[in-house]
């Protein structure tokens, strides 16, 4: 048999050229288009604008709040100006009271006075004004001690004592980077199963009757340690946006030091008066939760009904200004978006961003715009848009770069994904795992079957200085890493929206309620 070279004639070569020259040409469209995005993301980027409207100028954005609807009106101004079309705050059901602090200050009287580090919890009560009282020591947070000493609490300010009241040195430094050894032995993270969950129940229980039964009592006040330390804040709060949880006593976080102390204080039968206000005010005008949503429209006739999703959760806590937490996955989506409307790209599906709320009181936001668009995880009746979804892209870990991608256990993306690192090796982007990870907005997705995903980030400070904290301000972004994360999300949303089919899909789940579907007392 003659070899396929010894058959050369100048017709079959033209034939050969006719066959491969597309792909060929569609090749080298693809990589000019990889570089141009990387051009416009790198070097002409809008991020620290981004940055300063949505945490700066919008302020805190708990769910339902007045930050969050600023920064949510803004965002949709931006995106319409930006050229998106069906761009909207989009109702996805009942969500509950906003919340605003409008004056916060505590501060000990005697035995000296010094100023003291407090926030106002997410949903307490009103001073209405300043307040001056007493501080008393809660000693055991159970009933029959509240019950006995009811009488001593009404009209003093309530601290708990802490069981652990040692402040341990840190040896660890706050930011870090993770190593190539690191990102090749990343397993699992943030995973939170339904029996984990089940198991806190009675806890969650506990500590809301103990709430209760303290604010029966009738304190001025009720002090709470803000978690961390050297005048770190953790400031969260889970209940008080519900109708049945109100009407709220007054509390305040505190930072750790200026807890102890206090407590100190009042364990050595010491008598520690405070002033403080604490002036909040609910939202009540409004109880529907809001969704931010745009689109670029698809080109293809055929592929222009299939939908390419990334986004990020744009609701936070009230202490900072949600930077970190979760502006930058808002800042990073919003940046991707501009890259591809900027350079004028022609997506064959449509892409679609969307920016939740709620997601810190239980991913509600994603959760319900899923049961409303594309099915119920209880029961898996999918609806039909739910098979037009190529995939959803999330960041949500902080202000770090993307360092990979987390495949969920879809092993037939691994490969795909990793050809699309490969443009951005130079960047530091290149794991592809097939661990999951949890607590975040792509879980909505999953549950219905759709390929959702969150992208493997540097940790940066976000766990030790950021999260949930009064640190969570524009300071702790790095701007430098938002730019690449941006410019891999982008390319990453273009080569989906161009593949001739949708991204493999892993089998569809089992029907099942969904982790966190309602899952207060």
């Amino acid at each position: 048999m003659r070899k396929l070279y010894d058959c050369y004639c100048p017709s079959f070569v033209a034939l050969l050229g006719l066959i491969l020259l597309p792909s060929l040409l569609s090749a080298q469209v693809e990589k000019s288009v990889i570089d141009r995005i990387r051009e416009e993301g790198l070097q002409h980027s809008q991020v620290a604008a981004i940055a300063h409207q949505m945490t700066d100028v919008s302020g805190p954005r708990l769910t339902n709040s007045p930050g969050f609807h600023r920064a949510a009106d803004w965002i949709v101004k931006t995106l319409q100006g930006w050229g998106l079309t069906k761009v909207e705050k989009e109702a996805w059901g009942e969500f509950g009271y906003g919340w605003s602090a409008e004056k916060t200050y505590l501060a000990m009287r005697s035995p000296y006075y010094t100023p003291l580090i407090a926030y106002a919890s997410p949903w307490s009560g009103s001073t209405k004004g300043p307040v001056s009282a007493n501080a008393f020591l809660v000693e055991k947070m159970d009933s029959a001690w509240i019950a006995e000493h009811a009488a001593q609490m009404k009209g003093r300010v309530l601290i708990a004592r802490m069981a652990d009241s040692v402040l341990r040195p840190d040896f660890k430094a706050d930011a870090t980077r993770y190593s190539d050894s690191a990102l090749a032995a990343i397993g699992d993270t943030y995973m939170l199963t339904a029996d984990m969950l089940k198991s806190y129940m009675p806890f969650f229980k506990q500590m809301f009757r103990m709430q209760k039964m303290i604010e029966a009592t009738g304190p001025a006040a009720i002090l709470k340690a803000g978690g961390l330390r050297d005048g770190t804040v953790e400031v969260q709060g889970f209940i008080g946006y519900r109708k049945k949880d109100q009407p709220m006593a007054p509390e305040l976080t505190v930072a750790k030091e200026d807890y102890l102390r206090v407590m100190r204080l009042l364990e050595e039968g010491r008598e520690v008066s405070l002033e403080l206000q604490s002036d909040t005010r609910l939202k009540t005008d409004d109880l529907q939760g809001h969704n931010v949503v745009g689109e670029i429209p698809g080109t293809d006739p055929t592929l222009k009904s299939e939908l390419v999703m990334l986004g990020g959760h744009l609701d936070s806590w009230s202490s900072g200004t949600g930077a970190t937490d979760n502006g930058a996955g808002c800042i990073v989506a919003m940046e991707a978006i501009r890259i591809l409307k900027t350079l004028g790209l022609q997506p064959k599906r449509t892409i679609r961003i969307a920016l939740w709320d709620g997601e810190e009181q239980g991913l509600l936001g994603s959760f319900h715009y899923v049961k409303n668009h594309f099915g119920d995880p209880a029961d898996m009746k999918l609806k039909a848009d739910q098979a037009k979804v190529s995939a959803y892209y999330n960041l949500d870990n902080g202000s770090g770069k993307i360092r990979g991608i987390f495949t969920q256990g879809n092993e037939q993306v691994a490969p795909i994904f990793k050809e699309w690192f490969e443009p951005f090796a130079d960047l530091g982007a290149k794991t592809v795992t097939l661990h999951s990870t949890g607590s975040t907005d792509h879980l909505s997705f999953d549950a219905v079957g759709i390929p959702g995903f969150q992208f493997v980030q540097d940790e940066l400070d976000y766990e030790t200085r950021t999260h949930h904290t009064n640190m969570d301000n524009y300071d702790h972004l790095l701007m430098n890493d938002l730019k690449q994360a941006a410019t891999i999300l982008a390319a990453f949303v273009y080569n989906t929206a161009q593949r001739a089919e949708k991204l493999p899909r892993k089998p569809l789940p089992k029907a099942e309620k969904f982790l966190f579907d309602d899952f207060l007392p």
